[in-house]
């Protein structure tokens, strides 16, 4: 009896002397995945940098001495009439009509992420609620909404843009004049074409959570239909919708990028980086600077976005990251768990 006392209290002390081992909250072990992909710790300060660039670009013109983007400088085009190159009073050179390109670039930022985030949002929205009312009621309204989006992939989303676009950007605009050419209508026509996908997505997790044990409890205990879809299966969805509004953005910078680039986006005198290019088109051989400067910028930042998008779908989904290059000799099930159980 002595002995077996002394043994129980000698594995007692064993295990005072063991090491605590501490619970990772679910943001612990989301930043712990995230800030292992140090490309998109980058890309994550590069879009910070741009949207603080963004918002403070007429202090920032000011500071820099440029001229805002909209000013005409005739005395910075050569005898022929031809833009000029970089130089100290234009940092980036200047268009055809004399306007600095630095400036243009720094306000056709504003334009870019405001469309992006907007019209991500209202297609985040859009999607979220065609899903989850399509996968939870299922029959009839499952029908009407899948062959509605069904109808929308078949068309050329571009084309479909650009008609609407078109249609919009002339006369009192669309809506009886509720959306007037520019910004609105740009915004409006790629939050119509564009949450589509998200809708499919959401359908499908719903489809699945409807399913659970959760929902059944909900149910059992009357709660209603409202709030079983919004308080019980939208917040099991948080993280795919994160993941895919969050690579939507960069796909939205290029529509808007393309829809101006095809005259029908942002109207002239607003700079848009997608409208610079297009300018820049005619007269790159003697302007390179005007159409390498808007390029690098959008390319720059589409980047950026799907890098941190890609970082995030690993961090908030790891066993359905993508495939990558494993050491040799080690299978990809050992590496995953090799992960998840540090």
């Amino acid at each position: 009896m002595t002995q077996a006392v002394e043994t129980l209290g000698a594995v007692a002390a064993e295990d005072l002397d063991a090491p605590v081992i501490q619970a990772r909250s679910t943001r612990e072990l989301f930043w712990r995945r995230f800030k292992d992909d140090r490309l998109a710790l980058g890309a994550l300060i590069y879009l910070g940098l741009l949207v603080l660039l963004a918002i403070l670009a007429p202090v920032l013109v000011d500071l820099l001495g440029v001229p805002p983007p909209n000013e005409r400088d005739i005395e910075s085009l050569d005898a022929f009439g031809l833009p000029t190159g970089p130089s100290p009073d234009h940092w980036l050179g200047v268009d055809q009509l004399g306007r600095d390109v630095l400036s243009r670039i720094l306000y056709g930022a504003r334009i870019s992420l405001l469309v992006a985030f907007s019209a991500t949002a209202i297609a985040s929205l859009i999607g979220v609620i065609a899903g989850l009312l399509s996968g939870y009621f299922r029959g009839w309204t499952d029908t009407i909404i899948s062959r509605g989006v069904d109808v929308l992939l078949a068309i050329p989303y571009l084309l479909l843009a650009t008609g609407l676009a078109a249609a919009c950007s002339f006369g009192n605009g669309c809506l009886g004049g509720l959306l007037k050419p520019g910004l609105a209508v740009v915004i409006f026509v790629i939050a119509v074409t564009s949450w589509t996908y998200l809708a499919r997505i959401v359908r499908g997790q719903t489809l699945s959570l409807r399913e659970k044990e959760f929902v059944d409890a909900a149910r059992s205990v009357g709660a209603s239909n409202r709030r079983i879809i919004f308080r019980e299966m939208l917040p099991n969805l948080t993280a795919p919708i994160i993941v895919y509004s969050t690579i939507l953005i960069p796909s939205v910078i290029l529509y808007e990028a393309a829809l101006s680039f095809l005259g029908v986006g942002i109207q002239p005198p607003a700079a848009s980086w997608g409208q610079m290019i297009s300018d820049a088109t005619d007269i790159f051989d003697a302007a390179w600077w005007y159409l390498l400067f808007p390029g690098l910028a959008l390319v720059s930042t589409v980047l950026a976005f799907n890098l941190v998008g890609d970082a995030l779908q690993d961090a908030l989904q790891p066993k359905a990251r993508r495939n990558r290059s494993w050491l040799p000799g080690q299978s990809k099930k050992d590496e995953i768990e090799k992960e998840e159980s540090q």
